[in-house]
């Protein structure tokens, strides 16, 4: 398992989280983001810088997914894309995306989108606390745990 993450959005806490993560079991962390990036030495963790442009992160994560692959994101269509592509998706406030509700959602999204565009204020998400902080560590420790579990023999 390869743990991607979509960079540029993600929180630094969320971040933090992943550092230790990548340590601990020994899986490789790479974050991917159209701006540089500073991270702990560690020969788990790497960046890879991007051009900028609408995208261009999250189609060079699809790209390189392998099945079985997590995403760390919050961004609803490349969720959509990573569970196409058999890997798995989380977002930073610990939800993990599922194939029976991801379309559900990429409507709701579209919705909210043609409201904002019509000049409708929606708001935003609140901002991370730390209920959801527990929540992301919890469900990516779940994820963690199930794949060390199962993972063959090398």
């Amino acid at each position: 398992m390869h743990i991607w993450v979509d960079a540029d959005a993600c929180p630094a806490v969320i971040k933090e989280i992943l550092y230790r993560a990548a340590e601990r079991t020994e899986l490789m962390v790479t974050l991917v983001a159209n701006q540089p990036l500073r991270v702990p030495p560690s020969p788990y963790i790497k960046t890879m810088r991007v051009s900028a442009g609408f995208d261009v992160a999250d189609n060079e994560i699809v790209r390189r997914l392998k099945p079985g692959d997590l995403v760390i994101t919050g961004d609803i269509p490349l969720a959509a894309e990573v569970l196409q592509k058999q890997g798995q998706a989380l977002n930073p406030r610990g939800e993990l995306y599922r194939q029976d509700t991801i379309a559900q959602k990429l409507t709701m999204r579209d919705f909210m989108e043609t409201m904002r565009s019509s000049g409708i204020h929606t708001g935003g998400p609140a901002a991370l606390n730390q209920s959801d902080r527990k929540a992301f560590a919890a469900e990516l420790d779940k994820l963690l745990s199930q794949y060390l579990r199962n993972r063959p023999a090398s």
